[in-house]
């Protein structure tokens, strides 16, 4: 990066986007309670719609034609860092319904299914999720096992997911799948799907008994023959693991920056205690070792927030040339790809730099969370407590939206090249 590149960045936010997330910030704390309560209950939180739609937060980047906001990605990412506060849990609803469901449908979906979807989840009609996680490719999606078959008028979709958050409650999903060999087809790539929740052939499983993530429901879902309109194929047929992949740099920024609020809350809840709680004739809060943990949860979150507000930056570069390539040209899906040299070098830092926020900001989360709970002691080894459930949560986002492990290959491989690709 060049000295004018960061000339260029600005973290500037105007009056307008700082009274929405000061309307945002309202929003969470009357939230708090029932969300706590539904976490202990292990039941879904149903006020999240009802309460954050009076805002319109589920629409807060989709384009204003759409429904949305149509705020831009560093807004979005603020956003997404102050409901983190409150837990990953109901940061991962925002996660599966906004960054990898409609900013999906908004950089991927043709004019028809963009006016027929967006809307109605803007608005908390519908509720989205994305169905690309299987139970024996994990973190290769290349490998997926589920396949669709070309049946003329409409496509035949068998196979599995799982781990999909939104899962038992998505009334529209987008799924990936590849083409059948059996009718003599050898390229088998994969295809992108909107598919309705209730839709013939999809059956729906709540995958129970998790660490964490309580009040956000993840699920296996089947799909038996099911049918799928042929305006349903999203983007091109064989561009779905170039969409996919597309999502996951908008899933992975959306982690990060939960995770800046994951440090910010287990920050605040460590001082207030420290400054309260008296061992061995002093406070805590004046033991240098309690103070190692508040400087290091301090230094975690300061360093993470640099990282995920340049990525988001990068990311908006990427959305306005791909907004800017669809006034201009009709056939713009297909200039989509790593043949269009723009749009590949816009591309890759958006992913290199949602990479490396992710790989770093999720690993201090989990950390300062760890030593969150350490400065509470005993008293932090309940669910009741903020950062036990900070701890149990942020285990988890250093495994999905991308292994850590195979994060930290993706970023050596970015700067070795891809000869020395390990993964």
């Amino acid at each position: 990066m060049s000295f004018s590149d960061l000339s260029q960045m600005s973290f500037v936010i105007s009056d307008k986007q700082k009274t929405f997330l000061k309307e945002l910030d309202d929003t969470c704390r009357s939230i708090r309670q029932y969300e706590e309560e539904c976490y202990l209950e292990e039941k879904l939180n149903e006020k999240i719609i009802p309460e954050f739609g009076k805002i319109g937060m589920p629409g807060c980047p989709i384009l204003t034609s759409y429904g949305g906001l149509g705020y831009d990605i560093l807004t979005y990412v603020l956003a997404i860092e102050r409901i983190g506060e409150e837990g990953n849990s109901l940061r991962s609803f925002f996660s599966a319904h906004t960054s990898i469901g409609q900013m999906v449908l908004q950089g991927w979906a043709d004019e028809a299914q963009k006016h027929e979807y967006l809307s109605k989840t803007c608005d908390g009609r519908s509720i989205m999720a994305f169905a690309l996680t299987e139970p024996v490719a994990w973190s290769d999606p290349s490998s997926m096992v589920t396949k669709f078959e070309d049946r003329g008028n409409h496509f035949l979709l068998n196979g599995k997911k799982h781990w999909i958050g939104n899962g038992t409650c998505a009334n529209v999903m987008t799924t990936y799948a590849k083409e059948d060999s059996s009718n003599g087809s050898s390229n088998r790539k994969v295809s992108a799907f909107i598919i309705n929740g209730d839709s013939a052939g999809v059956r729906t499983e709540e995958m129970k008994d998790k660490l964490g993530l309580l009040t956000v429901k993840n699920a296996e879902i089947h799909f038996d023959n099911c049918i799928v309109p042929k305006k349903n194929l999203l983007g091109q047929k064989g561009q779905g693991l170039n969409i996919a992949y597309s999502a996951l740099i908008d899933g992975r920024l959306s982690v990060a920056a939960g995770a800046i609020g994951v440090m910010r809350d287990c920050l605040e809840e460590s001082v207030m205690y420290s400054r309260i709680r008296e061992q061995h004739g002093s406070l805590l809060a004046k033991k240098q070792l309690i103070q190692e943990h508040i400087a290091r949860i301090a230094t975690n979150m300061e360093s993470s927030r640099w990282l995920v507000y340049r990525a988001a930056l990068t990311r908006q570069k990427l959305h306005d040339y791909v907004e800017k390539l669809k006034e201009d040209d009709d056939q713009w899906q297909s200039k989509l790809s790593r043949s269009n040299v723009e749009y590949s070098m816009l591309r890759n830092e958006a992913d290199r730099l949602a990479t490396i926020a992710k790989f770093h900001a999720s690993n201090s989360a989990f950390d300062s969370a760890n030593r969150a709970v350490q400065i509470f002691g005993s008293v932090a080894y309940r669910k009741t407590s903020r950062v036990a459930r900070h701890f149990l949560d942020s285990r988890a986002i250093i495994i999905y939206e991308g292994a850590n492990e195979v994060l930290e290959l993706k970023m050596a491989s970015q700067i070795l090249g891809e000869d020395y690709r390990a993964y």
